[in-house]
This record gives C-alpha cells, sequence and structure tokens, in this order.
C-alpha cells in the first residue's frame, strides 16, 4: 500500500492513495485501508470507533478530555425535565396572576366589586370565567409566539456559530436565557404587587433571544454527531431524544408531586432555575468540547472565505440597485468606500439559513432533493409534535369523557414506550443490520473500513419510512375508533415513530462535511422554530372549528400529512454527500496534488483523485 499525504485547501485535507492490487479486493470510496494499529485497536474492542475518520481528533486525549454523547446525557435529561416539568405549573400561575389582575381592574371600575382573594397556587375557581380564560389564552399564545420567532431568528446563528466556536460554550448560552426566563417568573410571582405579570414576556424574550429549547436540542445532536461514527450516530441522537420524551413524561408527575409537598406553586420554579444552572456549569467546566481546534480553524476559514465572496458580489450590484434612489455616482462612492459590514447588512435575510438545504451545482441535484426532502419531513414530524398533544387530549377528554388522570397516564404510557423503542429497539436494529455486517465484513477481509460521512444510506431511509408509516396507521386509526382501548392501541403504534427524529437528524448530517453540521442542524431549528409557532395555532383552530360536527377531522388533517411525508421518502436515495465543483484544469503533466481540496472527512482512492481532476464540461 502506497500513501501520500497533501494538505488541501486549508490545510486540513488529506489524500491517501489505496493501492486496490495490494489488497486483494476493489476498496470503493468507503473503504480504505488502515494500518495495522488499527487491527490491533480492533482486536481490543475499538476499532469500530478507531476506524472512524473523526477519531484521530481525540485520540491523544485522557478518556475525561475526551467528548463523548454520555457527558450531555445526564445534564441533558435534566435539561429537558425542566423544560417538561415547568409547563403546567407556569401555566397555572399565569392563570392566577391574570385572574388576579383583572379583579383588581375590576374594583378599580367599581369600588363595589367583591371577590375572594385569588391564591397564587391555590384553589381559586372564582377564576373559571370567560374573561379570565380569554384573557389567559391571549397571553400564553403571545408567550409561545415571541419565544418562537425569535428562536427562528437565533438558532440558526447559533448552530453555525457552534461549527466555529465550539458546541460547549453555545449550548451555555441557549441555557441562559432560561436562567433569566425564570428568574423574572420568580419576581413576577413573589412580588405580583411591585412586578406586572407582563413582565413576563421580558423572560420569554431572553429565552427566544438565546435561542430556547430549540437551539439546545440542535447543539446537543450537533455534539453528538460531532463524536460519534456515522454507524452508531443514529442511536447516540435517539439517546437524547428519549431523554427528551422522558422529560415530558416524568417532568409534570414530579412537578405536581412536588409542588404537592411543598405546599409552594413558586418551589418548582426554584428547581427549574437550578436546573439550568447546574446544566451551564456542567457543560461548560465539565463536558469535553466535541469540535478539535482544527475542525474550528477549518470552518471559520470556509466562513471567511465565503464573507469575503459575498461581499464583493454586493459590492458589485449595489451600483445597479441603488443608483435608483441615491443617484449613480453616489451608488458608486458608496460602493467602493462604503463600510465592510454594508454588503451584509443589505443581504440580510431570516431565511438565509435554509441555503444551506439546497446547495449549488448540478452535481449536487440529488442531494438537494434528499435534505429538503428530510427538511420538510422533519418539519411535519416537529409540527406535529408541538402542535398536537393538547389537542389530543381535548379530543380524548371530550369523546371519552377522561379526566386529567386518564389523559395524564396516556400521555406518559405514550411517552415511555417511545423512550423503549429509542433505548431498546432502535440499537437492537443498528446493530443487527449494521454493525454485525459491518463486523463480519472485517473479520472476512481482515481490514477495518473507514467510516466517514457519506451520506444517509439504505438503513436510515427504510428506518425513516417505518417510522413514518407507524405514524400514518396509528394517526388513522385515532379517526376510525371509538372506543378506549383500541385508541390506546393505536396510540402505542404511533409511539413507534419516536424513530423518525433521531433517525432524520442523524442522517441529514451525513451528507455534509463535519464543519457544516451545525449550520446544517440550525437551518433544521428554524423550520422547527417555526412549526412550534404556526402549528398550535392551525391545529388548535381547526379543531375548535370541527368539534361540534367532526372533531376527529384535525387527525384527518394529521394524517394526510404523514402520509405525504411517507410518500416523499420514497423519493430519497442512499449515499449522496455534499459536492464542491470548484475544480482546475488538469496540467499538461498530469494531474497536481495540490489542485486536488480533500475535505478531511474524505479518505478517496487514487482512481477517484485522477477523475475528480478532470475539468467539468
Amino acid at each position: 500500500m502506497t500513501t501520500e499525504s497533501q494538505p488541501g485547501k486549508g490545510g486540513g485535507g488529506q489524500i491517501i492513495m489505496v493501492d486496490a492490487e495490494e489488497t486483494g479486493s476493489n476498496p470503493g470510496e468507503g473503504s480504505p485501508l488502515l494500518g495495522a494499529g488499527a487491527d490491533r485497536d480492533d482486536s481490543e474492542g475499538r476499532g469500530s470507533d478507531r476506524s472512524w475518520i473523526g477519531y484521530e481528533d481525540f485520540e491523544h486525549l485522557t478518556w475525561w478530555r475526551r467528548p463523548s454523547v454520555y457527558w450531555l446525557i445526564g445534564p441533558y435529561f435534566l435539561f429537558t425535565l425542566a423544560f417538561g416539568g415547568v409547563i403546567v405549573p407556569k401555566l397555572n400561575l399565569i392563570v392566577d396572576l391574570v385572574c388576579r389582575n383583572y379583579f383588581a381592574d375590576q374594583t378599580l371600575k367599581d369600588p363595589a366589586f367583591t371577590f375572594s382573594p385569588v391564591v397564587l397556587g391555590g384553589d381559586n375557581p372564582q377564576c373559571n370565567i370567560p374573561a379570565v380564560q380569554k384573557n389567559v389564552a391571549t397571553f400564553t399564545l403571545t408567550l409561545s409566539m415571541l419565544i418562537g420567532v425569535l428562536s427562528a431568528l437565533t438558532a440558526p446563528k447559533l448552530g453555525a456559530l457552534s461549527d466555529r466556536y465550539g458546541r460547549t460554550r453555545l449550548l451555555t448560552i441557549a441555557s441562559c436565557g432560561g436562567v433569566l426566563n425564570e428568574i423574572v417568573t420568580i419576581l413576577a410571582a413573589k412580588y405580583p404587587d411591585v412586578i406586572d405579570y407582563h413582565w413576563i414576556l421580558l423572560g420569554a424574550f431572553f429565552d427566544g433571544v438565546t435561542g430556547s429549547f430549540t437551539a439546545g436540542n440542535i447543539l446537543g445532536s450537533s455534539y453528538a454527531s460531532d463524536c460519534t461514527p456515522p454507524s452508531k450516530r443514529g442511536v447516540t441522537i435517539g439517546y437524547l431524544h428519549a431523554c427528551l420524551f422522558t422529560g415530558l413524561a416524568l417532568g409534570p408527575l414530579l412537578a405536581g408531586y412536588f409542588v404537592k409537598w411543598t405546599g409552594s406553586l413558586l418551589s418548582i420554579f426554584y428547581v427549574t432555575l437550578g436546573c439550568h444552572i447546574f446544566f451551564i456549569l456542567f457543560i461548560l467546566f465539565i463536558t469535553p468540547e466535541s469540535l478539535s481546534k482544527k475542525r474550528q480553524m477549518l470552518a471559520r476559514e470556509k466562513y471567511q472565505n465565503e464573507q469575503e465572496s459575498l461581499a464583493e458580489r454586493m459590492r458589485s450590484h449595489l451600483p445597479r440597485v441603488m443608483g435608483g434612489w441615491v443617484g449613480p455616482n453616489a451608488a458608486g462612492y458608496i460602493s467602493e468606500h462604503g463600510p465592510d459590514w454594508l454588503p451584509a447588512l443589505l443581504s440580510a435575510n431570516p431565511l438565509a439559513p435554509l441555503k444551506i438545504l439546497a446547495p449549488g451545482g448540478r452535481a449536487n441535484k440529488s442531494l438537494r432533493r434528499n435534505m429538503i426532502i428530510l427538511a420538510l419531513i422533519d418539519a411535519v414530524i416537529l409540527s406535529a409534535a408541538m402542535g398536537s398533544g393538547t389537542v389530543t387530549i381535548l379530543y380524548v377528554e371530550y369523546i371519552f369523557n377522561w379526566g386529567n388522570f386518564e389523559a395524564s397516564r396516556f400521555v406518559s404510557l405514550i411517552s415511555f414506550i417511545r423512550v423503549i423503542v429509542l433505548l431498546g429497539i432502535f440499537p437492537l436494529i443498528n446493530y443487527w443490520f449494521r454493525l454485525r455486517p459491518m463486523q463480519r465484513q472485517r473479520r472476512e477481509s481482515g481490514i477495518i473500513v473507514a467510516e466517514k460521512n457519506e451520506g444517509a444510506d439504505e438503513i436510515d431511509i427504510w428506518l425513516l419510512r417505518l417510522s413514518l408509516a407507524s405514524d400514518t396507521v396509528g394517526i388513522l386509526g385515532y379517526v376510525l375508533v371509538r372506543k378506549e382501548e383500541l385508541f390506546v392501541m393505536f396510540g402505542i403504534i404511533t409511539a413507534f415513530g419516536g424513530l423518525g427524529g433521531p433517525v432524520i437528524q442523524s442522517a441529514t448530517t451525513k451528507h455534509v462535511p463535519a464543519e457544516q453540521v451545525g449550520s446544517l442542524l440550525g437551518a433544521i431549528g428554524l423550520l422547527h422554530a417555526l412549526g412550534r409557532v404556526f402549528s398550535p395555532v392551525l391545529f388548535n383552530g381547526i379543531y375548535a372549528a370541527t368539534v361540534e360536527t367532526f372533531p376527529q377531522a384535525f387527525f384527518v388533517l394529521l394524517t394526510s400529512l404523514f402520509g405525504l411525508a411517507m410518500i416523499a421518502s420514497l423519493f430519497l436515495r442512499p449515499h449522496l454527500f455534499l459536492k464542491d465543483e470548484a475544480y482546475e484544469p488538469v496540467p499538461a503533466g498530469g494531474p497536481n496534488p495540490e489542485s486536488v481540496a480533500v475535505s478531511d472527512e474524505e479518505t478517496v482512492t487514487e482512481a477517484e483523485v485522477a477523475s475528480e481532476a478532470l475539468p467539468r464540461v
């Protein structure tokens, strides 16, 4: 085996020449040979990870400084537990504060007006009147819209910044908004006579402007992607999703018992604040960074080149664009002497992060289709998760006369089934259909296959189709059945759809180099935030309009969305990876190694280097 090493663009690329005749096999793009040291590592049971091309960034580190998703699972579980546990108490607190403010206003209008005192966190039946409920609905909708819109603007920026400056710093920033939000909430609850409940909007602003839960989710998935081989990435991201479902299932239950035990509604907000602070300190001082300095510098260099190219294009267009406003001479002067940030400011677009989902170039045509389909399917799954929960509870309480206990038990059951699927069934599927064949191939060939990002494989695509099919069948069952037992059975079927989220996120990250994972998941986070804004409005509106005539109309819409997503998944193709079409002509003496820039995610054969160096026609 002959090996040559040549720095690529930015000094981060590496080309490894593989002589196929010496290997006795026909190595393709994903099957170069590694050295004997890798074989020794495999004999120790660590070959699967050490054969991953990204492992070289961490192999020199001691175990406590080596990044792993296991550093993230514990604090991330507390993060999701706090997120899920505070939902119901905060809603009850807002009801009490709005009710208190409403009766105070009525007293000012009519001094003879009398009412029972409103006890924060107590039983206040006097607040169950239409006027108070209307004010609560309006205020909570404003909170959701504010957080959703701000996180839609911020989450993609944090994802892109994490590619250049590391994941852990940005994870702590995303949680700082939660700390400020809880502090404002505690002050509004503790001093209601001094701090009006509308100040809770300020807390929502802090939460949204730092990305909220959306940013925490995508940055956590980015961290897992950095330190996990492609063959295990889906399972690893599934662990984080299992934390989410466990937090949503246990959070409200534990919060209810804690409030009852302490006798104070305010106590749960102190606990939530403590969870946020613990998360920040653990991530900042204990959790190892998952992006090496080399990868961060590569991402910064690429970003700098993109910004310079953007500025140059904008300056060339400024005279034409601004000529009608300030005159051609003034526009030309601004173009030549204006500040460096002016072109970027004029080209600012809140939807600009989505451009990574549609990379340019004829060679990326199939890749664009894959990434757009995956992003839209992910948006459907997230929108259904964020917008359908409340309506589903309202539906079962209306149709089956369930109370709060029965509805909560149903939600907890579905959430725990999803956790079992992600922690038990998903790893088994991944082992039998992906890891076991890789190990058998390694034993039979005597070589280790180097893992790298090379697009979603067939297993990813079929798992996604399976999850979408389970959601479609389960929700269709919601439309048809009228018995409680059958409704629960179809709910269990939908729980297998929990595979969709981690499979999509892991499959999407395999389409791009490691230094673009944060930007890509940030773009998906933008869609998540928009879904968080619009899906509750859409689903609640449909249910309110049809509950008296055909209450199942909401589920018909969901079935149609998942059915369309399942049809779209049929157009996904495996093993597609982002191609850079910046090729140079071949010199007379043959291909110049310095003109061939290969990402440090890639290892290619000599024949592939020669073919890739040919000019495009």
